[in-house]
């Protein structure tokens, strides 16, 4: 055993800490880190559960129990997380453990008058993940106060890995009891003036330009439950400009009184009230793209503010749910007529069936498949029921209450804030549910679907001539997306896979000679691609980190300068020029993938600043074995206004392609940093600058017989950009997965217009 690990400060975590700290206690940790408003605090951590469950013999207790239930069997599942929890609570921490915990307590106070307050949250090893959202399935404890009562938090904190919903999760999930941990995270306790959730995509439309804000009176945990239903703050991630607010109702709030949490009534002047003003709303909207721009994913953040106006973050994760938004989205019902009840749409979906009105656990072992769950809320204990449910409907809640994000991750339409709708509905009722637009209906409607924003023309497999190509990262999603309509990858961005394998920087890697190790494993997710997607293009973009991005990497620090602005800072080419070593490790593992016969897979230069920036690269990749040509594709990215400026050059330079990134070419032709704030206003795609530059491209590859593809954001966020391509004569698009279909339509439409659709 090896007590120094036992327990430790939030400052010493990063993200790289899962296994010992939890999903909730790496973020944590990583946050503070980097300097986002985070309570300080510590982790009693998994290896001081593990080594508590070892000394005391209960790991054989624990797997017996856990062997003998069958999941779907809720009585069974409440028995058995009964025994389980007993045994944990009734056997005491050693005395060790003990004195390590109350040290950390104790170096949190500011006072030597009081103990200090502090919220004990538990944090799953295998919480958070990016595939498996266990949000919500293990307990929190708020204003603990005085040793004997944290020690009995963190104690209680463990025993919540056994409850009944968390053994259903993870036998579900197929996670193994045996390798999932649980930490305890130690926080000071923000007393909440106003508390909510914030997510940096739009949960039920997955609209990456919006950032929605959910927010309350009082402690957070009322918005989880759904007990009230939060105000509502859209803003535009970009502008940060609020495009839509709604009031929510809310008639109490839960606060810190009397060494208890208690549920107070609000008086009038309260409901009437915003529970965070504009300035709050876009204070937090922008710490969430801070958020997003670090995890180079969409957030779920959790916040507070305090009575002294002070915000902080005290939980984020990635969002989970966005598969499942997508094949959703692809269903609208076209029903006549006003709908009988109104709520929020939670989770998108259409759906019909007799009602199921559950008021207690009794009501749920009742619960037939295909059933509709109508309930005045939902906890974690109804997840395996609203899993056998057609469609979940609440009185109370809102887009971040536990009935819309356990939906969303079933993919089951759900509708939430529907006001008396437990007394405007019976059991055993027909129901109609369209929950994309938060509609209900009494009785059976016709219902016919049909394809999301643009109409389905009578051809299954669409054919235009200008290829639709697909943004990609993840190896874990390859598969899926290659089974799209789609033909091939425009843009593999190389820093998911790196973050995710190795979480090192490659330099490290390369100085403990690991240079193989890293050659094998980024061939092994190459392959992944090229083999999902054979015999179509996959255009592997080499690593374009930013110094700051690898910095956060562990070893980062040792190998990266400190820049003002890494944005036009050591990046591209530049960088694989002055120092090619990790740039060399790509080419091998590119050429290992293209010798097991896989030769779809071709590479892409970014931020190039020069000419003869192109013709040294060209010179390196030969010296690696691989020479540019029709059977292995070099391209150029087109971003930097000079490469706009010199195409005829670059055309001539013997390169196969470029794809203009349309997000730097923006930001450096207008001057404006795009991940600044301050100058978001001015930042547009569709500015004469840039389509001037896109413009003059696209007619130099015309010309010179180059192909020229568009892979920024443009294309999947503006159809009138989309237009403006296919008028020109681009050669592909590439866009994000969620946009293939929609885009493809689009095109489709488009060429018909101008004669020009290959079918």
């Amino acid at each position: 055993m090896n007590k120094k690990w036992w327990v430790v400060p939030l400052k010493h975590i990063s993200h790289n800490d899962l296994p010992l700290a939890g999903g909730k206690g790496a973020n944590l940790g990583e946050m503070l880190r980097n300097n986002f408003p985070v309570p300080n605090g510590f982790v009693v951590t998994s290896q001081a559960y593990f080594d508590y469950l070892e000394a005391n013999k209960l790991n054989q207790k624990i797997t017996k129990i856990i062997k003998e239930v069958n999941p779907a069997d809720l009585t069974q599942l409440d028995q058995a997380a009964k025994q389980i929890q007993q045994l944990i609570l009734k056997t005491p921490l050693s005395q060790d453990l003990i004195q390590l915990i109350l040290k950390e307590y104790h170096q949190l106070n500011y006072s030597l008058l009081s103990d200090p307050k502090v919220a004990v949250r538990s944090s799953a090893t295998a919480e958070d993940l990016p595939d498996a959202s266990f949000a919500g399935q293990q307990a929190t404890y708020l204003n603990v106060q005085g040793e004997k009562e944290l020690i009995d938090a963190v104690q209680k904190c463990w025993a919540s890995l056994f409850t009944p919903r968390a053994i259903y999760y993870r036998q579900v999930k197929g996670f193994s009891t045996k390798k999932v941990g649980i930490a305890a995270v130690v926080q000071l306790m923000v007393e909440s003036r106003s508390s909510g959730v914030m997510f940096t995509i739009d949960p039920v439309t997955n609209d990456k330009r919006k950032i929605i804000v959910e927010a309350i009176f009082g402690l957070g945990e009322m918005i989880v439950q759904g007990s009230v239903t939060p105000d509502h703050f859209e803003i535009d991630k970009r502008s940060f400009q609020i495009i839509a607010k709604h009031k929510g109702s809310q008639d109490k709030k839960m606060v810190y009184k009397n060494k208890d949490n208690l549920v107070i009534p609000l008086n009038k002047k309260e409901q009437e009230s915003w529970k965070i003003s504009d300035e709050e709303a876009i204070k937090l909207a922008k710490i969430g793209r801070k958020l997003e721009n670090h995890y180079l994913k969409p957030q779920d953040v959790e916040w507070s503010i305090d009575s002294n106006n002070h915000l902080f973050i005290v939980q984020t994760r990635p969002v989970t749910t966005i598969n499942e938004i997508n094949k959703k989205l692809n269903q609208k019902a076209n029903i006549i007529g006003d709908p009988d009840l109104k709520g929020a749409a939670a989770s998108p979906g259409v759906a019909e069936g007799n009602v199921k009105m559950i008021e207690n656990q009794k009501d749920a072992t009742n619960f037939k498949e295909g059933e509709i769950l109508v309930a005045k809320m939902t906890s974690p204990d109804l997840v395996p029921i609203m899993k056998k449910s057609a469609a979940i409907l609440t009185q109370e809640g809102g887009l971040t209450s536990h009935a819309a994000i356990v939906s969303r991750e079933l993919g089951k339409p759900c509708i939430v804030g529907i006001n008396d709708l437990l007394e405007k509905v019976k059991n055993g009722q027909f129901l109609t549910v369209d929950a994309n637009k938060g509609y209900i209906y009494f009785g059976e409607k016709n219902i016919t679907h049909k394809a999301n924003l643009y109409r389905q023309p009578k051809e299954k497999n669409l054919k235009t001539r200008t290829r639709i190509y697909t943004n990609l990262s993840d190896p874990d999603l390859a598969e899926t997306v290659a089974k799209e309509n789609v033909d091939g990858v425009g843009l593999l961005r190389a820093e998911f896979m790196i973050i995710n394998e190795f979480k090192v920087h490659p330099k490290k890697l390369i100085s403990e000679g690991k240079s193989q190790y890293f050659i094998d494993k980024m061939a092994e997710n190459l392959k992944r691609f090229a083999k999902a997607f054979y015999p179509r293009p996959v255009v592997y973009r080499a690593t374009d980190f930013k110094t700051n991005e690898y910095r956060h990497l562990e070893g980062g620090q040792e190998y990266e300068p400190v820049e003002e602005n890494p944005m036009i800072g050591y990046r591209g080419a530049f960088r694989y020029i002055n120092d090619g070593a990790i740039f060399r490790l790509e080419l091998q593992a590119i050429k290992k993938v293209r010798q097991q016969g896989l030769n779809n897979l071709h590479l892409m230069i970014p931020f190039v600043r020069r000419i003869e920036e192109v013709k040294t690269i060209q010179k390196i990749i030969a010296k690696e074995g691989l020479r540019n040509s029709n059977a292995f594709k070099l391209w150029v990215m087109v971003e930097v206004p000079s490469m706009a400026i010199l195409i005829e050059e670059l055309m001539q330079s013997g390169i196969q392609g470029v794809s203009i990134g349309t997000n730097d070419l923006t930001m450096l032709t207008l001057g404006a940093d795009r991940d600044n704030h301050e100058v978001a206003s001015i930042y547009s795609e569709l500015d004469p600058a840039v389509l001037w530059s896109v413009e003059r491209v696209i007619e130099a590859g015309k010309k010179y017989q180059v192909t020229v593809s568009v892979c920024g954001q443009a294309p999947s966020l503006y159809e009138e950009f989309t237009a403006k391509l296919i008028e020109l004569g681009v050669t592909s698009v590439s866009v994000s997965p969620d946009r293939i279909q929609p885009t493809r339509q689009l095109v489709y439409q488009l060429e018909k217009k101008l004669n020009t659709t290959n079918v």
